[in-house]
């Protein structure tokens, strides 16, 4: 099967250091090479793949300060996507629903994974009138604010098993990865860690946007004696830092639609605490790989009991559920669906 995979260019594939769906493709591209297929990746000219590259800017966005416009080369790369479909037994787009005016008139099968929260106003009627493209979403939960999209699936995220080194003992520290913002709730991972009179480390970017909020809200908090803020961290730091860790904390306020650091944390035997909200109910086995808590009470005595949890466990419940390998597959499932048959080619 050759199958096109087209990737957002705001960061490399695999990102460079944070970066949730850019990664998730990276793991699916060389995953799918490694079962037999053929697969063309549209990203940025700095990813690194076994894929046949069509790079549609240089560098990724992001980290790229000369560029200004990020819309323009997302077009760009839709109109060269479309001009070699033809060549494609199917065109799986990570871009959210930026292709489908185009992908509706054309005939080459396509799907998308939509990789972030859809409970945001304007969703509805966009959904209402492309019903018709295939979506695939990342947990059930992340479908709730949207009945009407065409659902193909639910696709859990997967991990190479050999990505993060398995530690049968922590250092005794919490940790929080991920991004610096009001819905990822580091002010109560640190309140979560002082209570529990627990050492935290916070690796952590900041987005422009969130420039204003890290300053006002929580660079104060970092003063706190506990508290070892250690900023963006690339896959090996992510591998030490999780790994060393007691646990995890991902207190979130917002409709997370997947959360990847949560097996991140697993793959390394380190159990998570996170807040019952979004996929956290689906991801995290309640007292078996960690504790899914309602508020900060709960949080602090899932710290206290942390010792209850069997890093073993951890890894081994990473590798049942979230290889790569079953996400390859979960996705070539769908692949064949919608690629049509022969003889329906042919009718």
């Amino acid at each position: 099967m050759h199958i096109a995979q087209v990737s957002p260019l705001y960061e490399s594939v695999p990102p460079k250091q944070y970066g949730g769906t850019e990664r998730v493709i990276a793991y699916l591209t060389e995953e799918l090479i490694r079962q037999g297929h053929r697969v063309t990746l549209f990203a940025s000219g700095d990813s690194e793949t076994e894929a046949d590259l069509v790079s549609m800017c240089p560098h990724s966005l992001r980290l790229d300060d000369k560029a200004v416009d990020h819309l323009a080369p997302h077009v760009l790369m839709l109109e060269e996507v479309y001009r070699r479909a033809d060549a494609f037994d199917i065109i799986h787009f990570h871009v959210d629903y930026l292709h489908y005016p185009v992908s509706r008139r054309e005939t080459t099968p396509h799907l998308t994974t939509l990789h972030g929260r859809l409970d945001l106003p304007e969703l509805g009627p966009l959904y209402r009138e492309f019903s018709d493209m295939p979506v695939v979403s990342i947990s059930d939960a992340q479908r709730s604010p949207i009945s009407t999209a065409n659902w193909q699936a639910t696709v859990y995220h997967g991990l190479p098993p050999d990505l993060f080194t398995y530690r049968e003992q922590s250092e005794g520290y919490l940790a929080f990865l991920g991004r610096i913002s009001p819905e990822k709730r580091v002010d109560t991972a640190i309140e979560i860690a002082s209570r529990a009179h627990a050492p935290l480390k916070i690796a952590a970017k900041v987005d422009p946007a969130d420039e204003a909020y890290f300053a006002n809200e929580i660079e104060p908090l970092l003063d706190n004696a506990n508290v070892d803020f250690v900023g963006e961290i690339d896959d090996i730091e992510k591998g030490d830092l999780l790994g060393h860790a007691a646990a995890l904390l991902f207190p979130i306020d917002w409709p997370e639609p997947f959360g990847l650091v949560m097996i991140e944390a697993l793959a390394c035997g380190t159990p998570v605490i996170a807040y019952r909200r979004g996929s956290v109910p689906e991801v995290l086995a309640d007292e078996r790989v960690g504790f899914v808590v309602s508020d900060l009470d709960e949080a602090v005595e899932a710290v206290q009991r942390i010792d209850e949890i069997d890093r073993h466990v951890c890894r081994q419940y990473f590798e049942e559920r979230f290889q790569v390998d079953r996400m390859a597959r979960d996705y070539l499932r769908v692949y064949e669906q919608l690629i049509p048959s022969p003889a329906q080619t042919l009718s």
